[in-house]
């Protein structure tokens, strides 16, 4: 379920290296993001359903769409259409789709006692290849309301695992300039001067633009249709081996925190 992920993580192939001249960048090399160390950021996210209507309030922009199983237009999101189905009290599942090609398909499951939940992802690259399984752990965030589905509520992440190649990606360094790609197909070259230059191979990211704050330190900005989706700041240790990744949500105002090692 594309909403749910977008709300609580985000995309983990948006992060980048710098390039140090005449040598090698500690950035450069491939990397392992390690879900068991990451610390998400605690903000609870919002949906509801209700009467038919499933309301993603927490999604920039807010959007509703009726959970019939039937897809129906969905406007400002990276996907143009969604599909809700109720398959029971507890379960609902989704299909998101971009000019008619899935972008992904999945279940969010409440537990009986309503206090928790899963989501399973499946997660198709914009330029082909095998899809993207991910699992999301959630908490409920207050009480359940009165007289909605049980995934109504307020929910915050507590943990996530996804597919090995979602969580791999190389940098590359060329003088003035680094390259990232990663399995999946999401790529971009781009230099140190704040300029945009283009992110290809993602639904969510469309623009790149990069920020050397020192040898280990660089700043990224991810953009979608002009708009700042993330402002990624990552750090490579000393020792070289470990990176640590902040990113930060504007549209939402959440951050949250992720280690990879080089491998």
């Amino acid at each position: 379920m594309t909403t749910f992920r977008r709300l609580t993580v985000f995309s983990f192939a948006l992060f980048f290296a710098a390039a140090i001249a005449h040598a090698q960048s500690p950035f450069d090399g491939t990397w392992h993001l390690n879900p068991s160390q990451s610390k998400l950021d605690p903000k609870p996210f919002t949906v509801y359903l209700s009467q038919g209507w499933y309301h993603c309030v927490s999604c920039t922009p807010p959007y509703d769409v009726q959970a019939d199983g039937q897809v129906h237009a969905v406007a400002g999101q990276t996907f143009d259409t969604e599909s809700v189905t109720i398959v029971d009290a507890h379960t609902l599942s989704f299909v998101d789709q971009k000019g008619g090609k899935t972008v992904s398909e999945g279940t969010v499951t409440v537990s009986a006692d309503g206090k928790t939940a899963t989501i399973k992802e499946k997660n198709y690259p914009m330029g082909g290849g095998d899809p993207q399984n991910s699992t999301m752990n959630l908490k409920r965030s207050g009480v359940l309301p009165a007289g909605v589905h049980a995934a109504s509520g307020n929910w915050v992440a507590t943990g996530f695992n996804d597919t090995a190649a979602d969580l791999t990606f190389t940098y590359k360094s060329n003088g003035d300039e680094i390259t990232m790609t990663d399995p999946t197909g999401d790529s971009y070259t781009a230099k140190f001067d704040g300029s945009d230059y283009p992110f290809k191979g993602s639904y969510g990211t469309d623009a790149v633009s990069l920020k050397k704050i020192d040898a280990h330190t660089i700043e990224e900005t991810d953009k979608l249709n002009g708009k700042v989706v993330m402002v990624s700041k990552m750090t490579v240790a000393a020792s070289g081996k470990t990176m640590t990744i902040v990113n930060h949500d504007p549209q939402r105002d959440v951050t949250s925190t992720f280690t990879a090692t080089k491998k």
